[in-house]
């Protein structure tokens, strides 16, 4: 097949989601907005996303790996932090990491750090997400009996069960 008939790589709706729900958890963890920009698929033959902290006025953008996100036709997935975000508006951000969509057999996902350093592969998304994110609600279901061991709450004694991070 020739490359001008192969489809390119795209995310599904399912994939969309958890990368949006996932660009929110990092807002509210770091307190900053996350936003994530899906890069489209037509250059490179797969979709990527890209996971980036807009800087503010009083960043030094020198202490920064530097991308800009948004511009005509961005697609962003998440809430952006909870800014407003304008149409045409381009945004110099901090580059955290990326996702990029693959063909290579058992890997579908390839995460690509600061450096541009390919650093995990994995064939199920949540295997390099930041944050375990649970898509079955039977798993999340508030009745079970074990429910109190892993909800994140101090325990009576006072500990809280670490937050597991990739």
């Amino acid at each position: 097949m020739s490359k001008e008939e192969t489809s390119p790589l795209v995310f599904t709706a399912e994939e969309l989601d958890l990368l949006g729900r996932t660009a929110d958890a990092l807002s509210a963890y770091m307190g900053k907005p996350v936003l994530a920009e899906i890069m489209d698929a037509q250059e490179t033959g797969f979709e990527w996303v890209i996971f980036a902290i807009p800087l503010d006025v009083q960043d030094n953008p020198d202490d920064y790996v530097l991308v800009q996100i948004g511009g005509a036709g961005a697609r962003y997935v998440g809430n952006t932090g909870g800014m407003t975000i304008s149409d045409d508006e381009v945004y110099d951000c901090e580059y955290l990491w990326a996702i990029q969509l693959s063909d290579l057999e058992g890997v579908r996902y390839i995460k690509v750090d600061q450096e541009g350093d390919e650093v995990a592969w994995a064939d199920k998304l949540q295997d390099i997400l930041p944050f375990i994110m649970i898509d079955d609600a039977a798993d999340n279901d508030t009745n079970d009996e074990d429910d109190d061991e892993d909800d994140g709450l101090p325990d009576l004694d006072g500990s809280v069960e670490p937050r597991t991070l990739h």
